[in-house]
């Protein structure tokens, strides 16, 4: 998919002319649609109704970009469970919209920041609560496997109109948990990538996870247990839903 996605603009074309049999959706099952970016990262408190969460949790808000990894491994499909870690008491959710970078870039400016998108896909950026604060990094608690479902595919960016216009909800069992628009961003998609793009080389294929809106779990003691199944939906792009599952 990295391959794919940097050599799309050339290829695509032919990929779109090609007379290939089509299957049906319910025969198959959808995997993350990329399993092996290089990056995966994501960036906290940008939306401000989060960000007045954290505070009222005695989180300081940052004055810039705060950005955090998660680990590759964590990825895992739109479909597939999610693994409540034994060693956690602590499961939550965060709706986010994901931006899958396209080309090799770096130092970016804000207004050349769409040509370098491949496109986008949805997330759930699952979060060990307890693990997360043991470290100012936020990374083990933002890792632990199976806890990056992402999907259920990439919609390219040229069929987005403005990214910055989708809604972005949340379920719990039916029960809706976040609602917003992603254009109450603090800092927008483009601003993100110019931010990070001082600092390093975005590669064809890294996912950046866009920030999640308010009513998260552990701001509403609402904190997930085995058996809740988690429906992100942004518009226009995609459904993903995945169900808690005991470790072992």
């Amino acid at each position: 998919m990295r391959q794919l996605l940097n050599d799309l603009p050339e290829i695509r074309g032919s990929i779109e002319a090609a007379d290939e049999p089509a299957l049906p959706l319910e025969s198959v099952i959808l995997e993350a649609p990329i399993t092996d970016p290089q990056k995966f990262l994501a960036i906290g408190m940008n939306y401000q109704a989060h960000a007045q969460e954290a505070i009222a949790a005695g989180i300081p808000v940052p004055t810039s970009q705060l950005w955090f990894n998660k680990q590759v491994s964590c990825i895992t499909g739109p479909a597939s469970p999610i693994v409540y870690p034994a060693v956690s008491n602590a499961l939550d959710y965060e709706a986010e919209l994901a931006v899958v970078i396209g080309k090799r870039c770096r130092n970016v400016l804000p207004e050349d920041a769409r040509s370098v998108i491949a496109g986008y896909t949805v997330a759930n950026d699952v979060s060990a609560r307890d693990w997360q604060h043991r470290t100012p990094t936020f990374t083990l608690g933002k890792s632990f496997d199976t806890h990056g479902p992402i999907g259920p595919w990439i919609i390219t960016d040229d069929e987005i109109l403005d990214p910055h216009a989708l809604t972005l909800r949340l379920t719990v069992n039916g029960e809706e948990r976040q609602s917003t628009l992603t254009g109450d961003m603090i800092y927008n998609i483009y601003d993100q990538i110019a931010y990070l793009s001082q600092v390093m080389t975005l590669e064809p294929g890294d996912i950046l996870s866009t920030g999640t809106p308010s009513g998260v779990g552990a701001a509403t003691n609402g904190l997930l247990k085995v058996g809740d199944v988690v429906r992100v939906e942004v518009s226009d792009v995609g459904v993903i839903e995945n169900t808690i599952v005991s470790d072992g």
